[in-house]
């Protein structure tokens, strides 16, 4: 394997940059894929190097080749000046918003965001001294009515965690910046293939990388962006606690960045035909994805996203909870859980009325999150037609 020189690297198209990025074949002595370290001691060849930390690996905790080789290749992705790696998703929205919030200070979240880190800053934020107010997702430059002059960063998920709302983050950015606040995103849907955070406006990106980097559904990882004035205060908020992201989870991760264009194109192709399907049955009142022209958001979906995953939502027409347990209960393709990204379809239902804050959540019926997996499309709509029938059979 060659070494590529970084004016090399920057005439790849990203899928060629995709299988390169991070590789050092003559550090790997030849193989392919940069290997595994792991330890926590590092030994230093005199005192002088010792005392003045004069080397490039010094403790475990300050990282290794393996994780130096997936945070070049992600900052790289990414347009960022670096990446941070922790353990996983929700502690990389933890590492973010510690770097950019302080106690007396004021924070900014969308409604539509992870529950989990709705729970972050109703509980341990607003201990530290913290206040967060929650704005409706479909704020754009409105939101300066809501900025105060201790708000120190703005929080954004698009699309919505599970109600898909697309926000607007440039006009949001503006407003921020205006105010002197940090833009916080929490870019898991569309990871920097399909939208690019920094060159909109964000200075610091969150990735889970348990979703779609990982592809396989056996790791937890969480990947951190900055841009070139946030970095240091990044990198010293997560040094400072010590929470670096197993050997092996990292080399796993690098092993499915190579891939992870085709996947995610693979995800993009069947979620959209899924949610077409769906869009058109009977039983079904709406579709939440923002590629379908029927999304409230699609055209800023459109003018500010390459492509859409394969993760959205819809809300059934009014049935029992009977009904869709029924429904559920017997889909043989679609397992139960509250992850998304692998190869594997899964589906959940869900409700957001009870935490929601800013905006109410009230459909008419059942609300599904769907993530589409690398089944064949027809077995899943097979899957879901027989499901659709025990759900007629119990109403």
């Amino acid at each position: 394997m060659r070494n590529l020189d970084p004016e090399a690297k920057a005439r790849l198209r990203r899928r060629s940059r995709l299988v390169h990025l991070g590789r050092d074949g003559e550090a790997s002595q030849g193989f392919v894929n940069v290997p595994p370290y792991r330890g926590s001691t590092v030994v230093y060849p005199d005192v002088a190097t010792l005392k003045s930390r004069g080397q490039r690996y010094t403790y475990g905790t300050h990282g290794t080749p393996t994780t130096d080789a997936l945070c070049e290749a992600w900052s790289d992705l990414s347009g960022a000046a670096g990446t941070v790696l922790v353990p996983s998703g929700l502690a990389a929205i933890v590492v973010a918003l510690m770097a950019a919030v302080e106690a007396g200070g004021h924070l900014l979240v969308t409604d539509s965001v992870y529950q989990p880190t709705r729970i972050f800053c109703d509980d341990a934020l607003k201990r530290m001294g913290v206040e967060t107010t929650y704005y409706d997702p479909r704020l754009g430059k409105e939101i300066a009515a809501l900025m105060r002059p201790n708000t120190k960063a703005v929080f954004v998920e698009s699309p919505g965690s599970q109600s898909l709302e697309v926000q607007d983050i440039p006009a949001i950015a503006e407003v921020a910046h205006a105010g002197g606040a940090c833009v916080i995103a929490d870019n898991t849907w569309a990871t920097p293939l399909f939208f690019s955070p920094h060159a909109h406006g964000v200075d610091i990106a969150i990735e889970a990388g348990t979703k779609y980097l990982s592809g396989h559904s056996d790791l937890l990882l969480g990947l951190v962006t900055a841009a070139p004035d946030w970095f240091k205060r990044l990198h010293r908020a997560v040094d400072s606690m010590g929470i670096p992201p197993g050997p092996e989870d990292v080399f796993l991760a690098l092993r499915g960045l190579r891939t992870l264009e085709l996947r995610l194109r693979e995800a993009e192709r069947q979620g959209l035909a899924l949610a077409q399907w769906l869009e058109a049955r009977p039983e079904v009142q709406r579709v939440f994805h923002p590629a379908l022209p029927s999304h409230p958001n699609h055209a800023l979906w459109r003018r500010d996203f390459s492509g859409s995953s394969g993760l959205f939502s819809l809300i059934l027409r009014p049935v029992s909870e009977r009904a869709v347990a029924a429904l559920l209960d017997g889909l043989e393709l679609f397992g139960l859980g509250y992850s998304w990204g692998g190869y594997e379809s899964l589906v959940i239902p869900f409700d957001c009325s009870a935490y929601r804050t800013a905006t109410r959540w009230a459909p008419v019926g059942p609300a599904l999150r769907f993530s589409v997996g690398l089944e064949d499309i027809d077995d899943l709509k097979d899957d879901l037609e027989r499901g659709f029938e025990r759900l007629r059979a119990a109403s």
